[in-house]
């Protein structure tokens, strides 16, 4: 059961938690505010778009962002503290092991899992849906009409390429559709012009129609001819920013889908998967580094303490940005990518514990 000592660590870490996380937002807002007022004004951003769809959806996507570090700074700070004023002795001495002192610690990072996993999971992709339309259309645009060298496979053995979609004009260019028994290319349809006419439905324009039996050879040709064709244009202008825009059960479908239709472009998609799990229980790794490190009275005050933690938090965010352009990149697999961080993390954490004072 959780005693007294327990619930007042608890207090001391969630509290110390919550007050970094409204301080750190407060000057992001401000900071961010200023640096794109200029472009609230130029597209005349209306004032309550300004404060409900973008910075009520920023805030929760900022604060989850840096929730581990945050912990890990929490920490740091209230245990160095205790550390100083002799407590975190007084409770040793009282008998009390470092094991047992985890404890509390555990379940606050537990608890701040728990909440970064499920904003990451349900609350802020919705979130992000609003905010990044707001910025296309208020800030900076980066949505293409156009998509260039698009191949997917809409049906077992059918492959369909464009050479360029206009979503505009919703029209393809230099479009061709293969089909295959096995490995044999069975026919080959060509056009010059791709019109969809309803979701499924598409008119081609000056096709060419090659059909193969063995060594012979089958051609039609013509100007126009209506066709099924079971493609989604939604799916050619998918890009790595709409992961964070999708819950993880429709993310991981999504990435089930595309690997099964041939499409390349999933990096982006698995490095968000994994990160929405290994991040949230960065905390936890960090906080068992936090306490270790912070727990020995030290000369010189808490002020080296933080120090350090500044700096471990420093190399984190170094190797968490590196791992994860790496994985996007398709240099390293997005699995390893995601967890290297909190395995190198975790083993600096182990260490540290082993050398706290017991």
């Amino acid at each position: 059961m959780l005693k007294h000592l327990d619930w007042y660590i608890i207090k001391k870490y969630l509290g110390t938690f919550a007050l970094s996380i409204v301080l750190i937002i407060t000057i992001s807002v401000i900071f961010d505010f200023t640096e794109k007022i200029d472009n609230f004004l130029e597209n005349n951003a209306p004032a309550k778009a300004i404060v409900f769809d973008y910075y009520m959806n920023f805030i929760p996507f900022f604060a989850n962002m840096f929730t581990p570090l945050f912990a890990f700074i929490s920490v740091i700070f209230f245990t160095s503290k205790l550390a100083n004023n002799s407590e975190i002795i007084a409770m040793l001495a009282g008998g009390m092991s470092f094991r047992r002192l985890m404890v509390p610690y555990l379940i606050s990072a537990g608890i701040i899992t728990i909440c970064s996993f499920l904003l990451m999971s349900f609350v802020i992709p919705p979130a992000n849906k609003i905010r990044l339309a707001f910025e296309d259309q208020y800030v900076s645009k980066f949505k293409s009409e156009v998509a260039r060298n698009v191949q997917l496979e809409i049906e077992p053995g059918v492959i369909a390429y464009f050479e360029r979609y206009e979503e505009g004009r919703a029209m393809g260019r230099h479009f061709s559709l293969e089909k295959f028994e096995g490995k044999q290319l069975v026919s080959r349809l060509t056009a010059q012009e791709i019109v969809m006419d309803s979701l499924y439905h598409w008119k081609v324009k000056n096709y060419l129609i090659r059909n193969f039996d063995g060594l012979y050879e089958y051609i039609q040709k013509g100007s126009e001819l209506d066709t099924v064709i079971y493609m989604d244009p939604a799916d050619f202008f998918i890009t790595a920013q709409e992961a964070a825009q999708m819950s993880t059960p429709k993310l991981r479908q999504y990435i089930a889908k595309q690997k099964a239709r041939g499409l390349g472009n999933t990096q982006a998609f698995l490095d968000e998967y994994y990160k929405r799990y290994s991040t949230p229980l960065a905390a936890i790794i960090l906080t068992l580094i936090g306490v270790s490190l912070s727990s020995r009275k030290v000369r010189g005050g808490m002020g080296i303490n933080i120090g350090i933690g500044l700096a471990l938090s420093a190399l984190y965010i170094l190797f968490t940005t590196f791992s994860s352009q790496l994985a996007i990149a398709g240099s390293v697999n997005p699995l390893l990518a995601a967890w290297t961080p909190n395995l190198l993390f975790l083993a600096v954490g182990l260490y540290l514990y082993a050398k706290a004072p017991k």
